[in-house]
């Protein structure tokens, strides 16, 4: 099912995603109610599950912390296409269920657009423009941590497999 493409630059730091002074909230939820509050304040109350974050280079940069990608997931965001992630992010993301995807033609896709993300075969459909990119699907064994819902889950999940 498609979802909204909200369109971002390049070097979107943690702090542009959760600011700062919200570290306190660990629920994603909450942190949710203030994603982008300092550069997009609509998106919060607007984006809906199943939306796309979608931006330029370095999408993630600046400080490691963690709530950044649980606001986004907190706020119902199916995934983060970019060209490029910071790799604390990256791993942050992929740690907390989020999946991420790197596409250079990643401007092709207009804010608002309806977009789609094959998550296994590596395409993303702009529903909008009718054309398809191609993105690097995430290898089997990230793809078995977001599928379980993070690095929590999936090593529960190992556990069990081995304890039972």
């Amino acid at each position: 099912m498609p979802g909204r493409a909200w369109k971002f630059g390049n070097d979107i730091d943690t702090d542009a995603i959760i600011p700062g002074r919200y570290l306190v909230i660990n629920d994603p939820g909450e942190l949710a109610a203030h994603l982008f509050e300092g550069v997009r304040p609509e998106m919060a109350k607007n984006v809906l599950s199943g939306d796309y974050v979608v931006a330029g280079e370095n999408f993630g940069c600046g400080s490691s912390r963690e709530h950044a990608p649980l606001a986004l997931r907190g706020a119902g965001v199916k995934a983060v296409v970019a060209k490029s992630f910071a790799r604390i992010f990256f791993r942050n993301s992929i740690n907390i269920g989020l999946p991420l995807f790197i596409c250079p033609q990643v401007d092709k896709i207009a804010d608002g657009a309806e977009i789609e993300i094959d998550m296994i075969g590596g395409v993303i459909h702009n529903v909008s423009r009718a054309e398809h990119y191609k993105t690097t699907p995430l290898p089997d064994f990230l793809r078995e941590i977001v599928d379980a819902g993070g690095l929590v889950e999936y090593t529960r999940r190992q556990v069990a497999k081995v304890t039972a």
